[in-house]
């Protein structure tokens, strides 16, 4: 079957998304990347002197050995403004992800929850985009889930959006390739490596990849994101 992940910035497929799609691709799916932006408006561009378009340049290359590392069928950077998301007109955008989604006609499409888990601006504004663009081209049945995490008991370093537990409808259990796979995705990118160092995202989702699938509801959960959807086709 075929994925497509859609996400606003660089990185965002490997703080965690990773870890599932390396599985999908172990199991012989075909895994396609839409990103928004080139990232480059980042604050890390301040501390390592470089301008918004330097930085982009930069992301878009790491983006590449990422695409490599995870064996993505293909990949697309488009180049949003970073950090404006809700700046542009909605409907550009809504068809811009459209397009991908005619163009790949995939089985399952993968982006963010309506809280965005880090509550970035831009990854709200992907949520709504993605579900936008795929309700217009919902010509068959198709599967859009949101990749999310679950509350822990202990503090988190960052502050982060949780679903609850109730709303979690798939559960993707992965192994210790798939760990290593996505830490070697997130390696990719030198120019966070303080960032991921510190904050270790593939410890913080562990070893299993929660998502919530939009207006589906299973209990007990799917344990893959393919699974029944020969059946509501």
């Amino acid at each position: 079957m075929r994925f497509l992940y859609v996400f606003p910035h660089p990185d965002d497929e490997s703080f965690g998304p990773a870890l599932a799609i390396s599985r999908q691709r172990r199991e012989g799916h075909a895994v396609h990347l839409l990103t928004l932006t080139r990232g480059g408006a980042t604050r890390q561009r301040e501390k390592l002197g470089l301008s918004v378009e330097q930085m982009g340049r930069i992301r878009l290359e790491e983006m590449h050995c990422v695409e490599k590392v995870l064996g993505l069928a293909s990949m697309e950077v488009l180049d949003h403004p970073d950090g404006g998301l809700d700046e542009i007109d909605p409907l550009r955008l809504e068809a811009n992800i459209a397009r991908k989604i005619d163009s790949i006609d995939p089985d399952v499409v993968v982006t963010y929850p309506f809280h965005g888990i880090s509550g970035h601006a831009d990854h709200l504004v992907a949520h709504a985009a993605v579900k936008g663009a795929f309700v217009a081209t919902r010509r068959r049945r198709r599967r859009l889930a949101f990749f999310t995490l679950l509350p822990t008991e202990g503090p988190e370093p960052i502050p982060l959006r949780t679903s609850r537990t109730e709303a979690v409808d798939c559960e993707v259990a992965v192994e210790e390739a798939d760990v290593a796979a996505a830490r070697a995705a997130l390696a990719c990118y030198e120019t966070y490596r303080s960032t991921i160092e510190e904050h270790d995202p593939i410890t913080r989702v562990g070893r299993t990849v929660f998502f919530e699938i939009w207006q589906e509801d299973h209990d007990p959960r799917l344990a893959s994101l393919t699974a029944g959807l020969e059946e509501i086709r």
